[in-house]
């Protein structure tokens, strides 16, 4: 066999060579664009329901709001009923009553996330412990005490949500971001700086505000809805302290 025979048998074994990688490289490429288009999209799915999730829990600053300018009796009242509505509703849906699944599907179904749609127990949803909390605050605290805890649960859980999402890369336990933490609490320093014509602004209140924020945190850890816990630890301690 001479050395040009050699070459070319050497030359076409090279180009076959190259074309099979040109290919798996291509193939390679399409998955990855496929993948990550698919991840982009999900991401988005998944930002945009949490932003009417949070746009529904924004929409309860109505419940501070009638706590500041309405009597805390009328107010206890207003809240039961709407805690009992909502309680027998969301039971009715666990029990697949006809009614309640097709009532609690219309008004919560978009905004529940998956682990909320696939429950093999009862378990109640965010609006409940928001209605529980805003009866307990008025039972415990004073009305500014209680006003400022509520509305800190509503407004600064929306932004730890929303930015952590957006803009989360820093994970400092499980599912929470850095970002959305700190967003959290200074979004809660805010909020207790514009509360000052009704309750001064102090140490106790940057206190109020760490220690929710550590509690919407370490939310699965303690085992404690954040609607919960969050304005019981603000109110707790500008009780104590403030």
């Amino acid at each position: 066999m001479t050395i040009n025979r050699l070459r070319k048998i050497l030359q076409q074994f090279n180009e076959d060579k190259f074309s099979q990688f040109q290919s798996r490289l291509r193939s390679v490429s399409a998955e990855k664009i496929a993948y990550v288009k698919n991840r982009i999209e999900s991401v988005d799915k998944s930002y945009k329901k949490e932003i009417l999730r949070k746009s529904i829990h924004l929409s309860s600053l109505w419940i501070p709001g009638l706590m500041y300018f309405v009597h805390p009796g009328i107010c206890i009242i207003i809240f039961s009923i709407l805690f009992l509505g909502d309680a027998i509703l969301e039971y009715g849906n666990y029990k697949r009553w006809k009614w309640a699944r097709n009532l609690f599907g219309r008004l919560f179904f978009k905004t529940l996330r998956k682990k909320e749609t696939k429950r093999i127990y009862f378990q109640s949803s965010g609006s409940l412990y928001v209605l529980l909390a805003a009866i307990a605050c008025i039972l415990l605290f004073s009305k500014p005490i209680a006003v400022i805890s509520i509305t800190v649960m509503l407004i600064s859980d929306t932004f730890a949500a929303l930015i952590g999402k957006a803009y989360g890369t820093r994970q400092i336990y499980k599912n929470k971001s850095l970002e959305g933490t700190v967003a959290f609490f200074m979004s809660a320093l805010f909020i207790c700086m514009c509360f000052e014509p009704i309750f001064h602004f102090t140490y106790a209140s940057v206190l109020a505000c760490l220690l929710a924020t550590m509690s919407e945190v370490y939310e699965e850890k303690t085992e404690i809805d954040d609607n919960l816990s969050i304005p019981f630890s603000m109110g707790i301690i500008l009780s104590l302290l403030g």
